[in-house]
């Protein structure tokens, strides 16, 4: 799966169309975390300090595609680009297809930086229009794709553009070729003993990941809400934890798989609930074994459940992690979470290695202040976890070959 990536072009006076992921989130108008835009930055540096010309493009939120909307506008991105760089960041028109648009970039000196406006103005991105990829692929002679986050989207500038740039460069940036050579290389020969935490709201979620992991796996630990419905599938009671009722038989065939396999499949055993889900637990926090009481549901793992799971994770070579193990954002309810972060940061510490897949496991590294303590961080929620369920993507496949 190894793929050309961006250091081995030439691009001196070249016009470099790099596929960005600058969906940041916004409040007010201003961007509350530029973290995508910061991952860029190793990609766009090696283009314009080999005399490259940085062509930008990426997608911003959820638009109508029927043209202009203010509030989605990349322009708040642009700025942010500038800052970061310590130098001017084009910014040509409304619409990255029109003439103000082709006209800016062949403006463009050796390295200078251009941003085109969000890509989802058109609905042909979403869409995968060959027409608006073709529009878009004239605007370069060399294609980076460095969206990890969209990778797993057919859109046009992920697979539409790079198909019409045949024959050109086509190579992944920095940040991709990161994210694969963790997901794909660390998954596909991983050192034993090799640990799955899965944790967050829904089974139906993670059942292709959990179904395709536990051949691999020597051990696959299950926390957060989804926990509930495996141990409703046991015959546990869980009080009024969140179930998927629809998903007890799919629950009960990995609880089987896992046994097949000789997997050791981790539930919790205790649990910290609340009785309703809110900041205070309906003021009413409760500790329970192995049985929930009715009116009480299971807002995080418990103690005994925290200390069986770390000390999995920390004996482990290999660690993947997606998925909080209760509701971390809440003070009551964020030591599971944050046990499990700890335990992934001892075993980096003794030569382990460690990934986190992306969305509220990010966050939640993040906010415990440990992400640069484990080997990797993904930043595509979607993305990893559909590299985990072993799926291909057709906007990796499509690149250059190392």
């Amino acid at each position: 799966m190894a793929k050309k990536s961006i250091d081995a072009v030439d691009v001196s006076g070249k016009r470099v169309l790099i596929r960005v992921d600058f969906n940041v989130p916004l409040e007010g108008g201003k961007i509350t975390d530029d973290r995508r835009i910061e991952a860029a930055l190793p990609t766009i540096r090696s283009v314009i300090d080999r005399g490259g010309k940085a062509i930008l493009m990426s997608h911003l939120g959820r638009p109508k595609g029927e043209g202009y909307e203010a509030k989605y506008s990349l322009k708040v991105a642009a700025e942010r680009l500038s800052e970061l760089l310590n130098k001017p960041v084009a910014f040509p028109s409304q619409d990255c297809t029109d003439q103000a648009a082709a006209d800016a970039v062949n403006a463009m000196n050796n390295g200078d930086v251009l941003l085109l406006e969000n890509l989802r103005f058109h609905k042909g991105e979403t869409e995968g229009s060959s027409e608006l990829a073709g529009k878009i692929a004239q605007l370069g002679d060399v294609y980076v794709n460095d969206a990890f986050g969209t990778c797993h989207r057919p859109h046009a500038s992920m697979v539409g553009v790079p198909r019409a740039m045949a024959g050109k460069p086509r190579v992944t940036g920095f940040l991709v070729e990161k994210e694969i050579r963790y997901l794909a290389e660390a998954l596909g020969n991983p050192a034993k003993p090799f640990v799955i935490v899965l944790g967050g709201a829904k089974v139906s979620d993670k059942m292709a990941a959990i179904e395709h992991l536990l051949p691999k796996a020597d051990d696959i630990i299950v926390g957060g809400a989804m926990a509930y419905t495996f141990l409703k599938a046991q015959n546990k009671d869980v009080g009024d934890s969140r179930v998927e009722e629809d998903r007890l038989d799919d629950a009960k065939r990995a609880i089987d798989l896992a046994a097949k396999l000789d997997a050791e499949l981790y539930l919790p055993k205790d649990h910290v609930c609340g009785k309703s889900f809110d900041e205070d637990g309906g003021g009413d926090i409760e500790v329970f074994g192995e049985h929930i009481k009715p009116g009480f549901m299971g807002l995080d793992i418990g103690p005994e459940t925290q200390g069986e799971f770390a000390r999995v994770i920390r004996n482990a070579k290999t660690v993947v992690w997606n998925g909080p193990m209760g509701v971390f954002e809440w003070r009551p309810f964020r030591i599971g979470t944050e046990q499990v972060a700890k335990a992934l940061v001892e075993a980096t510490e003794k030569g382990a290695t460690t990934i986190v897949g992306g969305g509220d496991s990010a966050a939640a590294i993040e906010k415990f202040g440990l992400a640069d303590k484990v080997s990797h961080v993904s930043t595509g929620g979607g993305a990893s976890l559909e590299m985990l369920e072993g799926k291909n993507f057709e906007a990796v496949d499509v690149l250059d070959d190392a």
